[in-house]
């Protein structure tokens, strides 16, 4: 073996035990137990990124898959690095009977409440947001041919409030541009998360248990086109669910595809600075929109929409480093070591505003920048393209 996937891997750089190429090796030479009761089998970011350099197209990732799977089933498991709450969230879903009340961020007249937590900055961005917000009634359909999956935004918008992530800001903001694109979308009340994060963390049960429950609500609904917000969610609706046996037979997109060939117009009026300042933007590539889903230039396209100009961070497209962690599990000095490495490219472009699509890069790399002793050397304003394009709305003519 070459050992590219060695040396390109994000985690190697930091962590020298880490080895995909050895992990290859002991799969091939059956070292079974070598390889099930290694703990770094939790850490690889599934980034695909040694694929895009293997000379004989080695599915890393497929294979990590395969072994968490196994250890799970022999009894180990990465521990969520959250005290569990997040996946605990996800195996609560799993029940049938469970009711839900996922739709309070669609009907509570779009207003933000400041508890005091997260920074100065953050609040007044949210403030902002909420302002804008109040000028647009979120339209929604309870039979349209569109339907907008959520995903756990909300949820992580209520877990990670004191980086300053509005979760809930994103679904809005969504169904915001769904509305000026001419859509009233269906978003389903009882809508499960998707399973993406139990599926790639070997917990194949509970991510068919999620899947199946989507998929019946999904058909029930008689839409004929998915959009989400996520990666994530497009990632397992669009490949997994079918991989698994629950077909969707709809069209599934993430919300930057849709932009990026729709007619979306910033209105002619009203201040051009739609971004509160920023007129230079970078962007982060997801893994799961990228690398995963060959996603790379609808997003661009999206940001283009807004007469802003583009600078690249040094690695982007298929070579885009990834946000750092995944699954919420096996974050560590190696992980906070990716996300400041990334947040020190974006600095580097001289960009006023660092563009995601994926609330989970949102949230790991403002987690980094929590880093008191880096400071201002990585500190830059984030912002999700869903609430991005929806502030481009806000000024009326």
């Amino acid at each position: 073996a070459c050992g590219k996937c060695t040396a390109i891997g994000p985690i190697s750089d930091y962590d020298h035990q880490f080895s995909p190429r050895r992990t290859v090796g002991r799969a091939l030479k059956r070292h079974h137990e070598a390889l099930l009761s290694d703990d770094r089998i939790w850490a690889c970011l599934t980034c695909l990124h040694c694929s895009e350099v293997c000379p004989v197209g080695v599915a890393y990732s497929d294979l990590t898959l395969v072994v968490r799977t196994e250890a799970r089933r022999l009894g180990a498991a990465a521990v969520c690095t959250h005290g569990e709450a997040i996946h605990t969230w996800m195996r609560l879903m799993m029940d049938p009977e469970m009711e839900q009340n996922r739709l309070r961020w669609l009907t509570r007249g779009n207003q933000q409440h400041a508890d005091g937590q997260g920074s100065r900055e953050a609040e007044e961005q949210n403030t902002q947001h909420a302002e804008c917000s109040t000028q647009h009634d979120l339209r929604a359909s309870d039979d349209s041919d569109t339907l907008y999956f959520v995903g756990c935004a909300p949820y992580y918008g209520a877990l990670f409030k004191p980086l300053g992530v509005d979760g809930e800001g994103i679904a809005r903001s969504t169904v915001q541009v769904l509305n000026a694109l001419g859509i009233e979308p269906q978003v389903l009340a009882d809508e499960r998360c998707c399973g993406h994060d139990l599926l790639w963390e070997g917990d194949i049960a509970g991510f068919r248990a999620l899947a199946e429950l989507n998929a019946a609500l999904i058909r029930q609904s008689g839409a004929k086109r998915i959009v989400t917000s996520c990666p994530e969610c497009a990632r397992a609706l669009k490949v997994d669910y079918s991989a698994h046996g629950f077909e969707l037979d709809v069209e599934v997109l993430h919300l930057a595809e849709l932009l990026a060939v729709s007619e979306f117009q910033v209105p002619s009026s009203g201040p051009q600075d739609v971004t509160h300042h920023a007129s230079l933007v970078t962007y982060q590539d997801p893994c799961r929109l990228g690398r995963h889903m060959r996603v790379y230039d609808a997003p661009r396209h999206a940001i283009k929409k807004l007469d802003l100009e583009l600078i690249e961070m040094p690695r982007h497209r298929d070579n885009a480093l990834c946000c750092g962690t995944n699954g919420w599990t096996h974050c560590g000095i190696a992980n906070k070591a990716i996300q400041v490495d990334r947040l020190r490219e974006a600095r580097i472009t001289g960009a006023d505003l660092l563009v995601t699509a994926c609330i989970k890069c949102q949230i790991h790399l403002k987690c980094a920048m929590q880093d008191q002793q880096l400071g201002e050397e990585i500190t830059i304003e984030i912002k999700d393209l869903a609430t991005l394009m929806a502030e481009a709305l806000c000024y009326e003519q």
